[in-house]
């Protein structure tokens, strides 16, 4: 009790609290809250008005109203309605609202409130009950506002009628005590006693009735409780003395004929019986009634009207289940005799069914290949009308390849009418209507599910007439490339296409080795990589099969193009660079400002974008005396050649693709500055013994020297034989005045497009018989000149220069050289 007490008082903070701290929570208050245990009682009448004393509770339980105050004293009950409330500053207990005692306890005595009173700091509970007493605020009352009894003159003395009880809510002394009955000449009361304590009445006749004396008499039967005041109630009792009957009814026919259509609405009067009784008074009104030995179902389907003897329909006719009924009418007077009377109903059919339509045999699907005249289904049609009302008739809603004939009565065959296509209409919802010939016409309807099976009459279909798809070069093998689709209008496993690779070669190889076909899918898959630069497209054709027996199937052309990837770095063509010779292009120190010292030729063997070359200076010794340009690789002097400029000029040039990621190549051009071959020559020479020499401050020291003493033997033979072939293929060419070949680095082509090569490269050669008046000229892109220096022919240009002792001959052995 303590704990529910603690959960009612805080349950506010409680329902706040989650829920495994509730009970921990609860048992700790429960444990810490010092409880004052105190008891008082009030007695109250009930019916008290708002606001009345109970009672003063701190003077009862002997406490201060200040301590009522600090302890924030309160009432708890668990009703929901707060009928007593608390005033902290006197210390009373007041009506809060009106109790009725009926309302809260009805007979349950002793009725009280039971109310605890709590206090804070410290906690204190007081427990109050109010018992609520009751007033006499109830009079004795009847169910029913009057008794009428109809009795026979016959009656015997004795003879008892049951007037049941009266009621009072309240309880004690308050509640019923006694019945009184007026007058008493004729009657008398007697109690019996009931299980629950209630007391029963029964009117005891005690004298014979004679109806010719007093016909009817009125009686007033009083209850009274024991209040102070007593309260009473009151009802009448109204009595009719029945005359004694000595003669029954007569009915005017002894036998009633009717006729009814089925569609009768209920409530109808079929026919009126009448009988006539020659009794006076009560004893002369007759009274119909069914006859109790009647089936149930015909009870329930006529009423007799007891007192015009109107027989009325109470339900429905249903002429298919019965057409004809008979029965017995019973006229009864007030003294019980009676006659009885039979009643014939003839019921006339209407067309209120429709059609049953019940299917024999069906079948779910039919072949498209099927005949005409295949029968689909059997139908079994009736109606439970007569003549023209079950006469029926089936047709079909919609124009359809099917046709109904009539096998016999009743009996409907549905036929193909014509052949079938699944493919124009792969099934049939077949809506059959079978009408009567009633007026109005009923029907019923009935849908047959008709589905058409297949047959491999078509072949697969490609979605495209060809298809063309794109592949970047270098793809990993295994790439899914794109999906050929081809349908069949066919269905299940005449419609399941399967895709065949055509055999066919690519290049000399069987196509199956580029690419490959699923089956099922229809996914085409690479089988290795592709190169661009090798393979730019290629052909296969694809076969779609149905899975029908005997299958069918059609083609389809697929072209794979190969796209362009930039995978391959500029080449360059021009220059050529070569490990064993120094390419020196030489610029004059009067040379003009934009003149062409040479041209920096490239290709690139990608395609497109990834084949747009761009040249771009990289490295100069002075930046502000050249320049190349961006798009044809031209490098030209930016300003005038001066005294102060080196001879040895060593440029680098990054060619670029316009490719993502782009791809480049370097190149390196010297470029001599001067106007002497001899200047150049030892500019050179120095350069290439000083590397010579640094290279070679190692081990190979020795050995670079028998290089090189070997290489001078072999050089000076060589060099006489090539004089002595250069100097006689020279005459043949001036004495036969034959033009020179342009020379184009093997395998490259130049289209225009690009302009990545030289329009030509033109050699200007000017020989004689003597070695020492011979000229030689040089004219590669817009005349530039150039010279090749071997650093290993050093020391042979040397002994040459020596022993020919002029420099025209030195500079016939480079022109017959170049």
């Amino acid at each position: 009790r303590i704990h529910g007490l603690v959960v009612a008082v805080f349950k506010p903070h409680i329902e706040t609290m989650p829920d495994a701290m509730i009970e921990h929570s609860v048992l700790f208050l429960t444990l810490l809250v010092y409880i004052a245990r105190g008891q008082v009682s009030y007695s109250i009448p009930e019916e008290m008005a708002k606001g009345s004393i109970v009672g003063n509770i701190a003077q009862d339980l002997g406490l201060d109203l200040q301590r009522l105050k600090s302890g924030k004293a309160r009432i708890f009950s668990r009703d929901s309605t707060e009928y007593i409330e608390l005033n902290r500053n006197t210390g009373l207990l007041l009506i809060k609202e009106k109790m009725d005692r009926e309302s809260l306890c009805a007979k349950t005595t002793p009725c009280a409130l039971h109310l605890q009173m709590i206090l804070d700091n410290p906690m204190e509970l007081y427990t109050i009950t109010v018992e609520i007493t009751d007033i006499n605020d109830n009079a004795p009352s009847f169910q029913k506002k009057d008794f009428k009894f109809e009795i026979s003159e016959s009656a015997m003395v004795g003879a008892s009628f049951m007037l049941g009880k009266a009621f009072d809510p309240d309880v004690g002394t308050n509640s019923l005590q006694s019945y009184s009955l007026k007058p008493t000449d004729k009657f008398r009361l007697e109690l019996h006693s009931q299980a629950d304590g209630s007391k029963n009445v029964e009117m005891i006749l005690q004298k014979a009735l004679d109806r010719e004396t007093q016909s009817s008499f009125t009686l007033l039967l009083e209850a009274f409780d024991g209040g102070d005041p007593v309260l009473s109630g009151t009802v009448q009792i109204h009595v009719t003395v029945l005359d004694i009957n000595d003669n029954a009814p007569v009915f005017m026919q002894k036998e009633y004929k009717a006729t009814a259509t089925e569609e009768a609405p209920k409530g109808s009067i079929l026919t009126v019986v009448s009988a006539t009784d020659t009794d006076e008074g009560s004893n002369s009104e007759v009274t119909y009634y069914m006859s109790d030995t009647m089936d149930s179902n015909m009870a329930d389907l006529f009423l007799v009207n007891e007192q015009t003897g109107e027989l009325i329909l109470n339900g429905h006719f249903d002429y298919e289940k019965v057409s004809h009924y008979e029965f017995t009418i019973h006229a009864k007077d007030q003294g019980g005799l009676s006659n009885a009377c039979k009643v014939i109903i003839d019921v006339l059919d209407v067309n209120d069914n429709s059609p049953s339509i019940n299917i024999l045999s069906s079948s779910h699907s039919v072949s498209e290949g099927a005949k005409s005249g295949t029968v689909v289904a059997m139908l079994n049609v009736d109606d439970l009308d007569s003549g023209a009302n079950g006469h029926v008739q089936c047709v079909m809603s919609e124009e359809i390849p099917f046709v109904i004939k009539s096998q016999s009565s009743n009996f409907f065959s549905l036929q193909t009418e014509q052949e079938l296509d699944r493919e124009r209409e792969t099934e049939y919802n077949i809506n059959v209507i079978c009408s009567d010939e009633g007026v109005p016409a009923l029907s019923s309807s009935v849908t047959l599910r008709v589905q058409i099976s297949d047959v491999n009459d078509n072949a697969p279909v490609f979605e495209k007439s060809n298809y063309e798809a794109f592949v970047v070069e270098n793809n990993t093998p295994g790439l899914s490339i794109f999906t050929v689709k081809a349908s069949d209008a066919d269905w299940n496993q005449n419609a399941r296409v399967s895709y065949i690779l055509e055999d066919s070669t690519v290049n000399g190889v069987s196509v199956s080795s580029y690419v490959s076909v699923h089956p099922d899918s229809g996914l085409i898959t690479a089988v290795r990589s592709f190169d661009y630069e090798t393979l730019k497209d290629f052909h296969f054709r694809v076969k779609a099969q149905d899975g029908g027996s005997p299958p069918l199937s059609c083609n389809v052309t697929v072209k794979i193009t190969v796209q362009d990837q930039n995978d391959n770095a500029p080449q360059v063509l021009y220059p050529v660079q070569t490990g064993a010779s120094v390419v020196a292009e030489i610029v004059p120190r009067a040379a003009d400002v934009g003149y062409l010292v040479t041209k920096v030729v490239a290709v690139d063997v990608d395609s497109g974008q990834n084949a747009w070359l761009s040249y771009k200076l990289q490295k100069a010794p002075d930046r502000a005396l050249f320049e190349v340009g961006l798009q044809n690789g031209e490098i030209r002097t930016v300003r005038q050649v001066t005294d102060k400029d080196a001879v040895k000029q060593k440029l680098t040039v990054v060619v670029e693709d316009n490719g993502q990621p782009s791809r480049s190549a370097v190149v390196s051009i010297n470029v001599a500055v001067a106007d002497s071959f001899p200047e150049v020559l030892s500019e050179f020479t120095d350069s290439t013994h000083e590397k010579q020499y640094n290279d070679s401050l190692t081990f190979y020291l020795v050995l670079a020297l028998a290089a090189v003493s070997f290489l001078f033997i072999t050089c000076v033979v060589v060099i006489i034989s090539v004089k002595i072939y250069r100097w006689r293929q020279s005459r043949f060419l001036y004495q036969s005045n034959l033009p020179v070949i342009p020379y184009y680095p093997p395998h490259y082509a130049d289209t225009g497009v690009t302009g990545t090569l030289p329009h030509g490269y033109n050699y200007e050669v000017c020989m004689t018989t003597d070695s020492r008046k011979s000229d030689c000229k040089f004219s590669t892109l817009g005349g530039q000149s150039v010279l090749v220096v071997d650093p290993s022919f050093a020391e042979t240009m040397k002994h040459t220069i020596k022993k020919n002792s002029s420099i025209d001959d030195l500079r016939s052995t480079e022109s017959v050289r170049k």
